[in-house]
């Protein structure tokens, strides 16, 4: 018989160290992006804007917003300890991020189940929505965490 997982025992159990692999994420350090917390299915993150993180008309480039938004999908995905990855994603730009300015990324779980899970993301740029993610998360059957 298949044993169920009580996830919400496994984060509350392994936060610290789940939170701390998903903080050393190469490309996420890479860029300077900074995981500021994660929950049951939700991740914040914060990114101070550099000049090279700009487009050709000055303001930040879609592939920045791309990213942080993309990192608190896959920390909220992956904040039961379980291994998750990405199926799909849909974004919308709705303002420019401006030059010098902190961009905030927050993940929140719309519904999961054994195999699939559904996140919103928001991405503001010092207090203002720039953009949306809605996103779709494959769950494998391996979990990165003791489950014993």
């Amino acid at each position: 018989m298949k044993r169920i997982m009580d996830e919400s025992d496994l984060h509350h159990r392994h936060k610290e160290k789940i939170f701390q692999l998903l903080k050393e994420e190469p490309y996420a350090n890479f860029l300077g992006i900074e995981l500021l917390d994660i929950g049951e299915g939700t991740a914040v993150a914060e990114l101070d804007i550099q000049d090279h993180m700009l487009n050709s008309h000055g303001t930040v480039h879609g592939a920045i917003t791309f990213a942080i938004a993309d990192y608190v999908f896959a920390a909220a995905c992956n904040s039961y300890g379980k291994t998750s990855v990405g199926l799909s994603t849909t974004v919308n730009y709705m303002a420019a991020g401006k030059k010098g300015s902190r961009l905030r990324a927050t993940a929140s779980e719309e519904k999961k189940n054994h195999r699939t899970s559904w996140y919103k993301i928001r991405v503001e740029s010092d207090g203002e929505l720039i953009a949306t993610m809605e996103a779709l998360a494959y769950r494998k059957d391996h979990y990165f965490v003791p489950v014993d």
